[in-house]
C-alpha cells in the first residue's frame, strides 16, 4: 500500500464535507506531476487530507475508493481523477508549522513542493505524522 497527501481548500471542500458525503471524486488537478501521482494511486491506498490556504493542517485520512479515470470537468481530456472516501479523522490535527518544526519531515513534499496538490508520503513520514495526529498508522 502506498500513502499520499491530498490538499483541499476548506472553503471549497472540507474534511467535514467528505465525511458527510461518504465519498467524492478528487477532480480539478491540472498539474502534470500531481496528475501522475493520481495515476499511481491504487484502490485501498490511504491519503492524508490537508486543509490548504485556511487551517494549513492535516485533519484526516481518506482511502482511495476508485482508481484513476477521466475527469469530467477537464475539457481537454488530458486529466483524470480518483474517488476518495473518509477513513478516520486525526485526533489532533497536524499543522504545517508542526511539520516544518519536525527535523524528520524536512524532506516531505509538503515543504519541498508546497504548491503540489497531490503528493506521495513515505512510510516513515506516514508513521510519524500518524503519531503526531494521535492515530495508528
Amino acid at each position: 500500500m502506498n500513502h499520499w497527501l491530498v490538499k483541499s481548500e476548506p472553503v471549497k471542500y472540507a474534511w467535514d464535507q467528505l465525511v458527510k458525503d461518504g465519498k467524492t471524486f478528487w477532480n480539478g488537478v491540472r498539474n502534470y506531476q500531481a496528475a501522475n501521482n493520481l495515476k499511481a494511486m491504487k484502490k485501498g491506498d490511504e491519503a492524508f487530507f490537508y486543509h490548504s490556504n485556511e487551517g494549513l493542517e492535516i485533519v484526516g485520512i481518506c482511502e482511495i475508493a476508485k482508481e484513476y479515470y477521466p475527469d469530467h470537468t477537464d475539457e481537454s481530456g488530458r486529466f483524470g481523477m480518483v474517488d476518495v472516501k473518509p477513513s478516520r479523522p486525526l485526533k489532533t490535527p497536524v499543522t504545517l508549522q508542526a511539520i516544518k518544526a519536525e527535523p524528520a519531515l524536512a524532506d516531505i513534499a509538503l515543504i519541498k513542493q508546497s504548491r503540489l496538490s497531490v503528493m506521495p508520503i513515505t512510510p516513515a513520514q506516514w508513521k510519524l505524522i500518524c503519531k503526531m495526529g494521535g492515530v495508528k498508522p
